[in-house]
């Protein structure tokens, strides 16, 4: 079986349990985290569209015709991986809403994933872009680089 479409089963099975409630711990946060959280589900979102909407047409954030320079369009400025991003912190933040551990810990699970995977994509982008490795040093891989 191909890597690939091993990472897209963990992923459906992933996203699955997601939906199941089991709730092993029970708290409870201020009104104000929980505003805060819903605000990071909504971010979280507007990145993943960001990061929809910077493809275009291509598999990758990055864009090149045949003879010319790479670009690097939108949030692929920023990051490497949005779409992976902001399906993160919206799991994350989600998971801390609803105070549910189970939720956290498939969602670490899932950052996981999303690290082996983005790494099995990114040797593939290398070998077919020379730029990608000036590209992978200068921005984050799921969060923006701090500048010095």
């Amino acid at each position: 079986m191909k890597k690939e479409v091993l990472f897209l089963i963990i992923q459906f099975i992933l996203f699955s349990c997601y939906f199941i409630d089991i709730h092993i711990l029970s708290y409870s946060f201020a009104p104000w985290v929980n505003y805060t959280l819903l605000s990071l589900v909504g971010l979280g979102f507007v990145v993943i569209f960001l990061g929809i909407l910077n493809l275009n047409d291509d598999l990758s954030g990055i864009h090149s015709k045949k003879g010319s320079r790479m670009t690097f369009n939108g949030i692929y400025q920023y990051v490497r991986h949005p779409i992976y991003s902001g399906i993160l912190l919206s799991m994350l933040a989600y998971a801390l809403f609803t105070a549910s551990v189970l939720k956290v810990v498939l969602t670490v699970i899932m950052a996981v994933v999303f690290y082996y995977k983005s790494d099995s994509e990114e040797s593939w982008m290398v070998e077919k872009y020379e730029q990608y490795r000036v590209y992978k040093k200068k921005t984050g891989r799921f969060f923006p680089k701090l500048r010095k």
